[in-house]
């Protein structure tokens, strides 16, 4: 698998961009939208916290553990969320897609859909990888729903498996999808984005 590197992501209304701190404003501005943060199950940053989850994700990169990218509206310029690659490990070809959340108002949109797409297309067909994961809360069934609709399969659950902003300790729904799912699952997500409604 190539090492990941910064890229910028395009493909129809969404631009996929790496994250820095020139996105501050624009991230305070997607999650006050729906007052992301009070989710109990979600990585969202609280306002006051928004510059530390930004170098966090650069700290990150930096350790060659996680690319975070701001997902942007083309052509409006608004930043609409956040979602990265991460938990990379060249040596088994794997890495996983998550640290995802966009604004209340563009949820159950074209937007999980498009950036998803974009994200394995380049993970299966550029890096090479063999296999995309994704994580959640076993109560973040939000998420979970979003996920199988992307076509993963469901691999098992973590118990007690990791802290949550509240201190209480959450298990974790794992999902997986190979790269010979791959053909199958793009096919779907561009039938689904295109289709006549």
């Amino acid at each position: 698998m190539q090492a990941v590197a910064p890229v910028t992501l395009e493909r129809d209304l969404l631009r996929l961009e790496p994250l820095t701190h020139a996105h501050l404003d624009g991230l305070l501005a997607a999650a006050a939208d729906g007052q992301l943060w009070k989710l109990r199950v979600t990585s969202v940053p609280e306002p006051q916290d928004t510059e530390a989850y930004i170098a966090t994700a650069l700290k990150q990169f930096d350790q060659g553990n996680r690319l975070a990218f701001a997902v942007i509206d083309k052509a409006s310029g608004r930043v609409l969320g956040s979602s990265s690659y991460h938990d990379i490990v060249p040596a088994v070809e794997r890495l996983e897609i998550g640290y995802t959340w966009y604004a209340e108002s563009v949820q159950r949109s074209h937007v999980n859909t498009t950036a998803k797409l974009m994200l394995m297309t380049h993970a299966f067909e550029t890096l090479g990888a063999k296999l995309v994961g994704w994580r959640t809360d076993n109560f973040n069934f939000t998420s979970q729903r979003a996920i199988e609709r992307l076509g993963a399969k469901r691999d098992g659950v973590l118990r007690h498996h990791a802290l949550r902003r509240d201190g209480t300790v959450r298990d974790t729904v794992m999902y997986s999808l190979t790269v010979g799912e791959w053909p199958e699952v793009k096919a779907q997500l561009l039938y689904q984005l295109h289709k006549p409604r």
